[in-house]
């Protein structure tokens, strides 16, 4: 039997997506907006592509009719569940090609709530799309970079992915699996907040197909062979994970030393890991012989370079017990691995800044590279890239809402902006990665829309938040001496005293200090300037000046009693 997390995640790597066999749960509310006919979204499209030939389809599971299958008709708003077909490879009965029309124009849609949605587009040409029999419903054959035989495979096509349902609309541009077209995602809600996710400019792709060649020629990793072209252009660029399908041997010893340097500093220095979740923070160690790297929950062996790329293999694969745990914790670890900061930030990833990602000489360079050719440098790149900080900064591209009111996708990089002052930015406090819970523990996740444009005198500043130290690394233990304590000061970081009356009072320590370290430069300026003018003017108007010691305040008094002529007399010290 299968659930909807595993129905998508086989989506990932299959690219078919079937109904689930388990179905989610259904909430009462959800009960009534089906009755009701609500729960729908308008989704504008808009090609900025010099093409007049583009097409989008619109694909997912049907949260209100059971999770069935679900395409959207070549008219924008009829649904289309296909029929469980008798064999593979079966065509679509119904025209699910949406025309976007000429340049610059724009079509608008309709959908329903939708799980494991995505938006497709392609230029000049249509996309064909084939079904499987399955036992829980057709299974929908998509597009594939990684298959030569694919009648898709030489077409110029790509896509973003979503879930709307009603807790919220997710999106994020995705560069997991290649980088071909240029999309941007522009959300606005009811209360006419708009969020921006820039993508690439419409030159994108030759950026980083060039940026590629350029870091092979570096290094002579195989960079190189991720750029896949047709009659000479460049068609896409492959994710590291889809060159290894291509060439097993790319990339094979290419993390070796890296990997044994983070093995051996960890034998000694603890590395600390927030789940960002109720399992706490915990605290790891490699083994003396450099073959596990272990932590209260379980273990992980040293990883194969398919193992951080793809992150769902060996080291990164489920394990047979504490296999959410072990999962949450190694999709801190494989981010920190891509970004390759395991080596200089050994609290992950609380310690996380944006500036050290991928300065390593061994680092994943395909995000890097793809992160630069972004004008707002966000964007998917590897499956555990929406890893952040606790009030960190943004990597994997999401916009995000608890009320949508329209939904903008454009295509061909026309009409892609760095975000400016005036846009606001969804965040969301304390927020696991999308790819690293279960769906139904996501949608239910906390929003809050916070202006990160913000003077800084209203309250933290989202860079301090981001640097600052935790208040277990204000201080710490000689490495001989934490070595010993290290399984002792995790139990305690795991009992009830420590999470509701130790950790509430650091907590509140640490916030008072940022307070205080949040004010800005600005501010602490203005009021030392305040109080030196007030110091200035009060002393001129009271202490004496002249040879005869008389003070401005009785000149000017005597100046006026001599205007009114009123006889009033000088009176001189002696």
């Amino acid at each position: 039997m299968t659930t909807l997390d595993d129905v998508l995640a086989l989506q990932k790597t299959s690219n078919i997506l079937y109904a689930p066999e388990i179905k989610p749960p259904v909430t009462e509310s959800l009960i009534v907006e089906s009755a009701a006919a609500t729960g729908t979204l308008s989704v504008s499209l808009c090609n900025s592509t010099q093409s007049s030939t583009v097409y989008a389809y619109i694909t997912g599971l049907a949260i209100n009719n059971n999770s069935a299958l679900f395409l959207l008709q070549s008219d924008g708003a009829t649904p289309y569940y296909p029929s469980n077909p008798s064999s593979n490879g079966t065509a679509l009965s119904a025209n699910c090609a949406i025309a976007l029309g000429a340049p610059g124009t724009t079509c608008t849609v309709t959908i329903p709530y939708i799980a494991g949605g995505r938006i497709w587009f392609c230029c000049d040409s249509t996309l064909t799309f084939l079904l499987n029999p399955g036992t829980s419903g057709p299974g929908l054959v998509e597009p594939s970079v990684s298959n030569t035989s694919d009648p898709n495979y030489l077409l110029s096509w790509d896509f973003c992915e979503f879930t709307y349902n009603s807790s919220q609309l997710y999106t994020n541009i995705s560069y997991v699996d290649f980088v071909c077209l240029p999309i941007s995602l522009t959300l606005t809600d009811t209360t006419g907040t708009v969020s921006h996710v820039s993508g690439m400019p419409s030159d994108g792709l030759a950026t980083v197909c060039s940026n590629l060649i350029a870091q092979n020629n570096t290094d002579g990793a195989g960079w190189n062979q991720l750029v896949i072209t047709n009659n000479g252009s460049n068609l896409r660029a492959l994710s590291p994970t889809n060159g290894i399908i291509f060439n097993p041997s790319l990339f094979q010893n290419y993390w070796t030393n890296y990997i044994n340097q983070v093995w051996s500093k960890y034998v000694s220095t603890p590395l600390t890991v927030d789940t960002q979740a109720s399992w706490g923070t915990v605290t790891g160690y490699t083994s003396n012989d450099r073959t596990q790297l272990t932590f209260p929950c379980g273990s992980f062996p040293q990883p194969s370079a398919a193992d951080i790329f793809g992150a769902n293999s060996g080291a990164f694969a489920p394990q047979a017990t504490n296999t959410a745990q072990l999962l949450n914790i190694g999709a801190r670890l494989d981010a920190a691995f891509n970004r390759s900061t395991l080596l200089i930030d050994s609290v992950q990833p609380d310690n996380e800044v944006v500036s050290t990602y991928y300065t390593n000489s061994i680092t994943n360079h395909y995000a890097r590279i793809v992160h630069a050719a972004n004008l707002d440098s966000r964007g998917y790149c590897f499956p555990y890239d929406d890893v952040t900080p606790n009030g960190g900064v943004d990597q994997s591209g999401f916009v995000n809402s608890g009320s949508p009111s329209n939904f903008l996708v454009t295509v061909g990089g026309g009409n892609a902006y760095a975000k400016r002052g005036d846009m606001q930015r969804v965040v969301e406090p304390n927020r696991m990665m999308k790819r690293g819970v279960s769906w139904d523990e996501d949608i239910k996740m906390p929003i809050a829309e916070e202006d990160v444009e913000r003077d800084l005198e209203k309250g933290e500043h989202p860079k301090l938040l981001n640097e600052l130290a935790s208040p277990s690394e204000d201080f710490k233990l000689p490495a001989s001496i934490e070595r010993y304590l290290g399984p002792y000061l995790a139990n305690l970081q795991s009992s009830p005293f420590y999470v509701n009356r130790l950790l509430p009072f650091m907590a509140l320590i640490h916030q008072l200090i940022i307070s205080v370290l949040s004010i800005s430069f600005r501010t602490i300026v203005s009021r030392i300037f305040i109080v030196a003018f007030f110091i200035i003017f009060y002393f001129l108007g009271l202490l004496p000046h002249g040879s005869e010691e008389v003070t401005q305040r009785r000149m000017l008094e005597t100046s006026l009693a001599a205007a009114n002529g009123n006889g009033t007399k000088f009176l001189q010290s002696n």
